[in-house]
């Protein structure tokens, strides 16, 4: 079982990729699961990215709004929870009356972290109560630590191609400013930090408008 949730969970070159094959191998992997869901935390914010249908986007947005429910919790209390009947639940009452009027009985949320970071949470259904039960929770928790590998690797690739990415644009707006002006790459460089500056605009943003005006007088 590790080694097949190894292998399944790559990071790939975008978090929603990587988001979409976690929610298809879990709802496929962990026993009782009718459909999954992922909330990635972003900047102190909850986001639910590639649900497995209309209803878990519903109820994991609910969560979000009413900041409760046990997916919420994973990330902000502790880092896993088992719920066996959300309409009789009395931790989370404003949800649990969501959930089981789309009829979703039993979840599972799982906290998705590393060493350094919470990256969100994993979020199971089920239609029926008790749907979950002791293994599939272990499974879930091991699915949970190789997903959270897994994102935080695809948020690496990604973070470094919006670098590589920023520095390339950069470097064809100093060339620009070196020809047009006769200026030398620091002088170049300088001229872009004080647009940006007099702007209130990123560098980047700056090089990118410098870069895409140009191409459009050629």
């Amino acid at each position: 079982m590790l080694s097949k949730i190894a292998r399944t969970l790559e990071p790939e070159d975008d978090v929603d990729t990587t988001v979409a094959h976690i929610v298809a191998a879990a709802a496929g992997t962990v026993p009782g699961t009718d459909e999954a869901g992922v909330s990635l935390l972003d900047q102190g914010k909850m986001r639910s990215v590639a649900p497995s249908s209309d209803v878990v986007a519903y109820l994991d947005d609910w969560q979000h709004r009413l900041g409760e429910g046990p997916c919420v919790d994973a990330v902000f209390e502790r880092p896993a929870y088992r719920v066996d009947d959300i309409s009789t639940d009395p931790r989370w009452p404003r949800f649990g009356a969501k959930a089981a009027e789309a009829g979703m009985l039993s979840i599972i949320g799982f906290r998705l972290f590393t060493d350094s970071t919470t990256i969100g949470a994993l979020n199971l259904y089920a239609r029926r109560a008790n749907a979950f039960d002791e293994d599939a929770e272990r499974i879930c928790e091991l699915f949970a630590a190789h997903a959270a590998v897994a994102l935080a690797g695809s948020k690496g690739i990604e973070q470094l191609q919006v670098a590589l990415r920023t520095r390339d644009v950069i470097g064809m707006a100093k060339g620009i400013l070196m020809e047009r002006h006769g200026v030398d790459a620091d002088r170049a460089f300088e001229l872009l930090v004080a647009a940006s500056q007099h702007a209130n605009v990123k560098l980047r943003d700056v090089a990118s408008w410098l870069v895409d005006g140009s191409s459009r007088r050629t």
